[in-house]
């Protein structure tokens, strides 16, 4: 009788070891199922711009470049300034952290976001992969987050133009109601007031921060969404 149990188990190891080792997905997959996980649909992000975050996400992350990995953080301005366009994700934990509106520079649109710059004193948005620094408490904006923009000739020199990420009166619900659209910044992307100390203190000190736009030219050449 003994002899003949442990036959049985012998032959079922190997499908036991089988079928747990199907339990693991691989990092990259269980990132890139986030999407639907999250319902991000329904908050207005689409998949194709979920998965370029997820690219230039991934090449930070091998470059040793995220301190903080686990979180990433998306701003959509191909929708309308009356959406709520910023997405922070946590990764690691699975959940939308925080979605709540975000405002573009002056210069690069009314409603929708249109036009983009890297120059100092255009008061225009820059588009690509950031890694972001320190908070900050400005004497101007009050408390802010520091950006490293790290894609040469489209946001590098975000340090130089002070492009900040800060809160801001007229990106608030109100403003959209007294105006029809969300107010402008300098090229910051500026949050409203009430949330932009909880969002900082979330992605801070080395996460990853992506400034999304459809501009062919961007989406020709970055080296982070191929």
């Amino acid at each position: 009788m003994k002899q003949h149990f442990f036959y049985l188990l012998f032959l079922l190891l190997p499908v036991i070891n089988h079928a747990g080792s199907n339990n693991k997905l691989p990092v990259a997959a269980t990132k890139s199922d986030l999407y639907n996980q999250l319902n991000l649909s329904e908050y207005g992000l689409s998949n194709e711009v979920f998965q370029l975050a997820l690219n230039g996400h991934h090449k930070l992350e091998v470059q040793g470049k995220l301190e903080n990995p686990n979180i990433l953080t998306i701003v959509d301005f191909s929708q309308t300034s009356k959406n709520k366009r910023l997405y922070v994700i946590d990764c690691r934990e699975q959940k939308l952290l925080f979605n709540t509106l975000v405002a573009h520079g002056r210069n690069t649109g009314d409603e929708y976001a249109k036009h983009f710059s890297n120059e100092n004193g255009t008061h225009k948005s820059s588009l690509g992969f950031y890694v972001t620094k320190n908070h900050n408490t400005g004497s101007t904006v009050g408390y802010s987050l520091l950006l490293e923009g790290i894609e040469k000739g489209f946001n590098d020199n975000a340090e130089k133009r002070q492009i900040i990420m800060h809160g801001a009166t007229y990106a608030t619900e109100d403003f959209i109601k007294k105006n029809g659209r969300l107010g402008r910044s300098f090229g910051c992307p500026s949050l409203p007031p009430e949330l932009i100390q909880p969002v900082v203190e979330t992605i801070e000190n080395g996460s990853c921060l992506f400034i999304y736009y459809p501009d062919p030219t961007y989406l020709r050449t970055s080296s982070f969404i191929s």
